[in-house]
């Protein structure tokens, strides 16, 4: 594979790009720090099909990334290859507005092939190629130029063993027939709402401190006001103030702006500075909020009773099972939200009822839950059986909760 300089002109990156739009697909990665700020600051990218590899800088004088960016969100005769990806595809769709599309991420991917939750990017390579990655540039300061040579070496190292990997991943789906499980989670993946920054919803991921229509509306005033100064300043939204902090103003919004001194999180110079008036007068134009607008009631605990949390338990014991019968991440079969829905008797909007979950796991969940399906133990083994197959010796034709060993992975 050719690795090439550092690009740091639009005119090489624009040459490369042409080169790799004519590819079947590109992996991609991204360096970025965003430590001290609101926005992740792009430092890196690395860019690479079966032939080629480069390392672009975004940070070089004039460079313009156009070409980079009509690549990856324009071009759909391009897969673009991911681990991990999340925050590589926030970066793009904050440069552009749009999402990488098509979509492949190597770390869903595994879950399709193995019991892998989470597969890191070293464990990954080292299951597939056996190889050993020297993780001692990974936290270093990718701003600080110029990059050292270990630095790009590292980086662009991501990109070119995943060149590798992901067609014999995709030979591996294709051979198992499981491609087809991960199209809707892909999609989740490019799904621009899922990146898009709307400071009017940032109260819905704050721990509510009650549902009084009145603090609600000012944890949602002044949410929506600390995202906006934390962008403005682009500094993390952390070091406005914190959710706690939040909250607690929200239950307990202080009456004078010298009151704010006596606010635990808050530094006493709000008390009369112009952030501190800027909350006050945020506070004061907070409405409650309407009866359309407030959120759904959590339930309290697993809306089950004693049996049906005994049930929920029963169907996480037959995923675990099934898991490892066919060798699949569990996550990926069914959430433990959805199997304690299953429990108290919820049949319509749960993903594991429908197409290949439903297959997989979600039929004989619901026979469980029905009453059809019974576990037993077999010559030291957990064995699962339908009820009219179950006799005096044992369950019949029971399947076992023990598979027969896999195919290495790299194969």
């Amino acid at each position: 594979m050719k690795i090439h300089p550092l690009i740091t002109t639009t005119a090489a990156l624009a040459d490369l790009c042409e080169r790799l739009a004519k590819s079947d697909f590109v992996t991609v990665d991204t360096e970025f720090m965003r430590e001290n700020t609101y926005w992740p600051e792009l430092c890196l990218v690395q860019i690479a099909n079966e032939e080629e590899a480069a390392a672009i800088d975004p940070l070089a004088p004039g460079i313009d990334l156009s070409p980079m960016l009509d690549l990856l969100v324009d071009n759909e005769d391009v897969l673009k290859v991911f681990h991990a990806g999340g925050q590589d595809v926030e970066i793009i769709y904050n440069l552009s507005g749009r999402t990488p599309h098509p979509i492949f991420d190597t770390q869903i991917a595994m879950m399709a092939l193995s019991q892998s939750e989470q597969i890191g990017y070293s464990n990954l390579v080292e299951a597939w190629l056996g190889l050993s990655i020297d993780k001692g540039a990974r936290f270093t300061d990718w701003s600080r130029r110029p990059l050292t040579e270990r630095q790009i070496e590292y980086a662009i190292g991501d990109v070119t063993h995943l060149s590798k990997i992901f067609p014999r991943m995709l030979k591996r789906l294709i051979k198992t027939g499981r491609g087809e499980w991960l199209d809707i989670e892909m999609e989740k993946l490019a799904d621009p709402e899922n990146y898009r920054n709307d400071p009017g919803k940032v109260w819905e991921k704050i721990r509510p401190p009650s549902r009084n229509p009145a603090v609600l509306g000012r944890l949602r005033a002044i949410a929506a006001w600390r995202e906006a100064e934390a962008m403005d300043k682009n500094i993390p939204r952390g070091r406005i103030m914190r959710d706690e902090t939040l909250a607690d103003i929200a239950s307990h919004p202080p009456r004078e702006q010298h009151d704010l001194a006596k606010v635990r999180g808050l530094s006493t110079g709000w008390k009369d500075n112009d952030i501190g008036r800027r909350l006050m007068q945020t506070l004061a134009d907070a409405k409650p909020l309407t009866e359309a607008e407030m959120p759904p009631r959590a339930p309290r605990g697993a809306p089950l009773g004693k049996e049906g949390a005994l049930v929920a338990d029963l169907l996480k014991l037959l995923l675990k099972i099934r898991s490892r019968e066919i060798d699949v991440a569990s996550r990926l079969l069914a959430r433990s939200d959805d199997l304690e829905a299953l429990a108290a008797g919820q049949r319509k909007g749960l993903a594991l009822l429908e197409t290949w979950r439903y297959e997989q796991f979600g039929r004989d969940a619901l026979e469980l839950v029905e009453g059809r399906l019974a576990f037993a133990v077999v010559n030291g083994k957990l064995k699962m059986a339908h009820i009219d197959q179950i006799g005096n010796n044992g369950p019949a034709k029971a399947t076992p909760a023990e598979p027969e060993a896999d195919e290495p992975l790299g194969e």
